[in-house]
This record gives structure tokens, sequence and C-alpha cells, in this order.
């Protein structure tokens, strides 16, 4: 704790200066006005912690100079209250490791939230259905607004791609960790022997990026619009309403069919596109920090098999920190969180041993 005991002087000096700034606000535009509460907001957890836990180190302090006091009923108070001391300061040093995590600057935005079936044809299909339906339950639990931007669905009810807009109260922090392959077990009802199948669909979970978060120039666009077309490929709209359009510098395509309005396509897909970007830029900042340290559970490879559904067993495993709850049915009718604040509070915890060990 040491390390971190230099840093609480100026966390308190700065949170001081802000406190004199806001108490002038007259000298301030409304840009830095909203900036500097945001700050203030943020800091004053973290001071109400440091003094907290300067308070108490001074108690342990004077209590220690106790203990060779010449009376032996004060040495044995001193003693008594240093358990109870050493027990508060333990807890407040865990209390402002969490609070000097750094934080995760999309923690509190909405999500593009992205489904593909995977290897296991109609079953895959089925299957990225059956997740479709649980991240739409885990949105109602949580009095989030769920959307569906696009959706591509089998004849047997199944879906081959749906990509969905999740807004609500800090949406990317809890579902971040979402992202990544998900396996399914279980028997095919066209399945006549009885044999369990392995099939699997993709997540990806994306911070919903704003115009101010990416910024996209008119030139490094292809838009391409063409009718829209369902399934078998017939056509369903006589006007040119569907729309691609492709990002040249990252390659990155978006396509959007749904709407019968050529301008909602769009507007759409520059959605989607913005969102892919910051995604992009996100995975890339992730790779550079997992050379340097490997400890996150992950919300970076989409390839990592991260979650497994065993319907036979009635069985749900986190292969990321090897958790297995036996609950398949309330998992998929929304109940993720009994998944989602294990993870979270992993990754917590080794964020905190990052810290400790710099």
């Amino acid at each position: 704790m040491n390390n971190f005991e230099n840093q609480f002087d100026i966390i308190v000096k700065k949170h001081q200066n802000i406190e004199k700034s806001l108490s002038n606000q007259d000298n301030l535009d409304r840009n830095n006005l909203i900036k500097l509460n945001k700050e203030y907001s943020e800091l004053t957890p973290v001071v109400k912690s440091i003094n907290q836990y300067n308070s108490v180190k001074k108690d342990i302090e004077n209590l220690n100079s106790l203990l060779n006091d010449k009376d032996i009923s004060i040495r044995k108070m001193a003693e008594d209250e240093l358990i109870e001391k050493n027990k508060k300061i333990k807890s407040l040093e865990q209390d402002l490791l969490k609070l000097l995590i750094p934080k995760d600057i999309n923690d509190e935005k909405n999500s593009i939230l992205e489904i593909r079936a995977g290897t296991g044809g109609d079953e895959a299909s089925l299957f990225a259905a059956d997740l479709f339906g649980m991240y739409q339950k885990y949105s109602n639990l949580n009095n989030w607004s769920f959307e569906i931007l696009s959706i591509s669905e089998t004849g047997l009810n199944g879906i081959k791609e749906v990509i969905c807009n999740i807004s609500g109260k800090s949406v990317f922090s809890k579902l971040k960790y979402e992202s990544g392959v998900h396996r399914v077990q279980r028997i095919p009802l066209t399945e006549t022997s009885g044999r369990v199948h392995t099939s699997a669909a993709t997540v990806a979970v994306l911070p919903e990026a704003e115009e101010i978060d990416v910024k996209i120039d008119e030139k490094d666009l292809r838009i391409d619009v063409f009718r829209s077309s369902g399934p078998g490929g017939q056509s369903v709209n006589t006007t040119d309403s569907a729309v691609r359009i492709t990002h040249l510098p990252t390659g990155i395509v978006v396509s959007q069919q749904d709407e019968k309005s050529q301008h909602k396509n769009k507007a759409k897909a520059l959605k989607i596109l913005r969102s892919r970007i910051l995604d992009k830029e996100i995975q890339m900042n992730e790779q550079e920090r997992a050379k340097k340290r490997k400890s996150q559970v992950g919300t970076g490879d989409r390839s990592e098999r991260i979650r497994t559904y065993n319907f036979p067993q009635g069985r749900v495993s986190d292969h990321r920190i090897n958790l297995t709850l036996y609950k398949l049915n309330e998992i998929l009718e929304g109940h993720l969180d009994e998944i989602i604040n294990p993870l979270t509070a992993d990754d917590e915890s080794k964020k905190i041993t990052n810290l400790e060990n710099e």
C-alpha cells in the first residue's frame, strides 16, 4: 500500500483545487463546468476513503505507542483496539485499491450486441436464437431498452445473425465479458439415435460509439445501395433501400436492409460501423496490454471459447474462471448475473493484484 500513499496527497490536493474552481463558476464555460463536476464526483469517494485511512493509520500509531505503557490495563486496552483497527485498515486498503483501479471509459456506454450462428448447421442457428432470447430477457430484467437493428432468420425459428442495440444504465460494463464463442451440447430435435451434438455461436459486444468517439470522414466511405432481399434471395422491395457501407481504412463492411427507407438503413449502418471501428481500436489496445500482462478475464479474443451450455446435465460452465452452475434453465431465462458478477469480481481482483505489483 505504501506505493499508493504517495498518490494520496496528490489526489486530495486535486480534489481541493477542483472544489475551489467550482466555487467560482462564473469563470467556467459550460464544458469545463461539466468536466469539473464529473471529476469532483469521481474523486469525492476516493478522498473520503483516504481521510478514513489516514485517521485509522494515526490511531494505530497512537495505540502502538501505548503498548509500552507501564499500566497493564492500558497495554491490554491498546492491544484489543489494535486488533480492530488493523482489521479496519485492511478493509479500507481494499476499498481504496478498488477505487484506484483505472476506470473503463466505455463502461457507462450502451452496447451493440452481435450474435452469429457458428459450426453446427441448423442446431447452431437454434442455439443463436436461444442466446438472443437470453440477452433479451436479461435486458428486460435490467430495464434496458432492446432494439433489433438487423436479423437474418432460418425457417426453423433459428437465427443466422442478429444485431441489436441495448440502451440503459451501465450496459457495456455488464455485457463486455460476453464476447467470444459460446458452445452448446445437446440432442437436436432431428437426432433419432439420441446422440449429443456440439454446436457453437459467436457473440460480440461492442460499446456503442457516439459521433464524438469516432470521427468518420465521408471520403473514407464507399456506400453501395441495392434492393433488399428475403430468404432465398428473392427481392422484397422495389426500391434500392438496402445500404452497404465499406470503411476503406479498416476494411470494415456493414450492410443494412431491414428498413424500407434508405436513409434509416444508412443511419443504422453508420451506428454499427462507428461501434465496430471503436471496438477495433479497443482490441488493438487490449492486445498491447496483453503483451505486458495476461490477467484480465478477456474482453478481447473473439475466437476464445468462453462458455459451454450442456443441456443433458443442465450445466453452464464459464471456462475463464472455472465456474460451473447447474442452473441452465435459469441462465437461459436471463438470470445472467450469476455468471457476470463472478467474472467482474475476478477481473477486479486481478487488476488490484496488478496495481499492488506495479
